[in-house]
């Protein structure tokens, strides 16, 4: 059996696990917003379901039902029958990437974008320009590149914007307090450029909290984007070339951690993602087993608690989606907010509903991608909250785009800055 029948084969196993129960409906946002069983993982389920049992072809209305999904596996949460539907999405998006069934010139300007999000050199250049084209458009991206990434006309999308410089972090940074661990760190490739300032405060943060920190030179992309994104062989490569970078050192870690919720998530997806390559599927299992993310591993070991003076804010905490449904990390965020003196955490309606930004999902649809910031805006803004905490470069960046258009005065941040000016502090 070939590779590729053999992953036929496992979409046919997991897709047949759904019983069609639709306890998913409620939780899917695209359901919510448009009321269509075709916008649902019940329908786009059986849509591919379908397609394999030969009753509809692979069209353009199937890929438009996939391109629609988020990701965000708000599903795999509400579902009593375990349908690993996260698996099953990034599955069949890989045919529609294999196949070809994409029009040429949006197909091209997907993989540049993905190219330029996972090369931080490519992103610092690519945000300096763009900070160029916003003095001449406003802010929004060319009408023929819009129309190239999401494949619609009439659409106006967003330029990216932040810090165009590429933030290093030193190989070792050794604990501030007593030593109790020793720790590897990913810096991410959006994260080493747009929020260089949450990677430094995670180090800090961890220094305070007993840990070697490494941070090796040579680790780049995990891959997460392109295997969220259909494409599945450059997602592995990419993989493969992390667990090398970390090999030398793996053992004598406690634990690699993690900032960032989707790349979080896929790093612990390693193991299963490569069990069947003979060469990789211990090595990926082991540096798997060793994944934290930063608050998991914090409330894990027992975090010091921050003796700085009540800072008395207002905070409320959105969940990134691959944190809360990807890796099942709620109560852990939370925990380290509270132990900031003087933090009166508030919680927003559908803090666990996506804000619309799901990797690239806000530039190939937009549409769909401002109406769910528009409802999470609004949430936020009911809470009173000074400060937006959240764990996820996308939401970071989105919900921080989308409340200054909105003239609304709201600090967006990681939890762990928070946490590190609490330190800084004492």
């Amino acid at each position: 059996m070939t590779a590729s029948e053999q992953q036929l084969k496992s979409l046919d196993d997991r897709t047949i696990k759904c019983i069609r129960c639709g306890f998913c409906l409620d939780v899917c946002p695209t359901f919510r917003l448009t009321g269509q069983e075709t916008r649902s993982p019940r329908g786009r389920i059986y849509l591919v379901r379908s397609w394999r049992e030969n009753t509809i072809a692979f069209d353009s209305d199937l890929v438009a039902a996939l391109d629609t999904c988020l990701g965000c596996r708000a599903c795999e949460t509400a579902c009593p029958s375990g349908v690993e539907y996260g698996t099953i999405l990034e599955m069949a998006r890989t045919h529609i990437e294999e196949a070809g069934l994409r029009p040429a010139s949006q197909s091209f300007a997907r993989s540049q974008l993905l190219a330029t999000l996972t090369s931080p050199s490519r992103l610092s250049a690519s945000l300096k320009a763009a900070n160029l084209v916003s003095r001449f458009t406003c802010g929004k991206m060319p009408a023929f590149a819009a129309k190239m990434l999401s494949g619609k006309s009439g659409v106006s999308l967003p330029l990216p914007s932040g810090d165009a410089q590429i933030h290093e972090l030193p190989e070792c940074s050794p604990s501030t307090t007593a030593k109790r661990y020793r720790v590897g760190f990913l810096a991410g490739c959006v994260m080493r450029v747009m929020f260089g300032d949450v990677n430094a405060a995670t180090v800090r943060v961890l220094q305070a909290n007993g840990c070697e920190v490494i941070t090796p030179a040579s680790s780049g992309c995990c891959g997460a984007l392109h295997l969220h994104t259909g494409q599945h062989a450059d997602g592995l490569e990419k993989a493969r070339a992390l667990i090398v970078s970390f090999e030398p050192l793996l053992d004598s870690l406690d634990a690699i951690v993690i900032n960032s919720a989707g790349c979080g998530s896929t790093l612990k997806e390693y193991g299963a993602l490569l069990a069947n390559d003979s060469a990789y599927a211990e090595r990926a299992a082991k540096f798997s087993a060793k994944v934290r993310d930063v608050h998991e591993w914090l409330v894990g070991v027992g975090i010091t608690p921050p003796e700085s003076k009540p800072v008395d804010r207002v905070v409320t905490y959105h969940d990134a989606c691959h944190l809360a449904h990807g890796q099942k990390i709620r109560t852990q965020p939370r925990v380290l907010l509270q132990s900031i003196p003087g933090i009166r955490l508030v919680e927003m309606d559908e803090s666990d509903t996506c804000c619309g930004s799901a990797g690239t999902y806000n530039l190939t649809e937009p549409d769909m991608a401002r109406r769910l910031l528009e409802k999470k805006l609004a949430n936020l803004k009911a809470t009173g909250s000074e400060i937006v905490a959240t764990g996820n470069p996308g939401c970071l960046a989105w919900i921080r785009q989308g409340a200054e258009e909105a003239g609304m005065k709201l600090r967006i941040c990681h939890p762990v800055e928070l946490l590190d000016e609490a330190y800084r502090s004492v």
